[in-house]
């Protein structure tokens, strides 16, 4: 792989992590909910397991799609389900000061691996990488790529988490933080909309 194509990757890497999506926007909730520090594995699930979802991928997942084109169709369905009950639970989050009452919890590292499946950008993403950056899908340039993703990814969506902690300043009373949560709420089902139409 050239260098003009690695720098090509790292963008590529870098814009597609750092705009939004369905987990910035979780990520940027759960910041404004419960803070960076219980934040930490929802973040290190989504960097970890959408690594690793490429990796999958660029070693022959996606041909799973082209053997059975169906499959496309149910994960479609399945990733507008859960990001619909996702975004109810966003919108109906206790205020920190319910949260004992509520047993309200932060996204776990092992959910947020797992939601990456599910995830419509993050299959984009996963199939725009490994077709776009991968000279041939060989186990080294599918690594390579993983890897670039995995070292720019953790970083970027962090940067959402921040935002949602310093957001959590104004959001004082538990009609600003009620608000904020059903506007992520309504931003996540939005971006579902190129999946419907998709």
């Amino acid at each position: 792989m050239t260098y003009d194509l690695v720098l090509a990757l790292t963008v590529f890497a870098f814009v597609s992590s750092i705009t939004p999506g369905p987990n910035n926007l979780m990520l940027m909730a759960s910041g404004a909910n419960f803070g960076f520090r219980r934040t930490i594995p929802h973040m290190l699930g989504v960097g970890i397991g959408f690594t690793l979802m490429i990796f999958l991928v660029g070693v022959g997942l996606v041909q799973v799609f082209d053997l059975y084109p169906i499959s496309h169709q149910i994960l479609k369905v399945v990733s507008v389900l859960y990001l619909l009950w996702l975004a109810w639970k966003i919108a109906n989050a206790a205020p920190p000061k319910e949260n004992v009452a509520s047993e309200s919890k932060p996204i776990t590292f092992v959910q947020a691996a797992l939601f990456q499946w599910v995830n419509p950008k993050a299959w984009t993403m996963a199939l725009t990488a490994i077709t776009a950056y991968t000279p041939e899908q060989t186990l080294y340039y599918v690594s390579l790529v993983a890897l670039v993703f995995g070292v720019v990814n953790l970083p970027s969506v962090s940067v959402w988490t921040v935002l949602g902690e310093q957001m959590a300043r104004f959001l004082t009373s538990a009609a600003r933080l009620r608000a904020f949560n059903c506007a992520m709420a309504g931003l996540l089902v939005l971006s579902l909309y190129p999946v419907v139409i998709g």
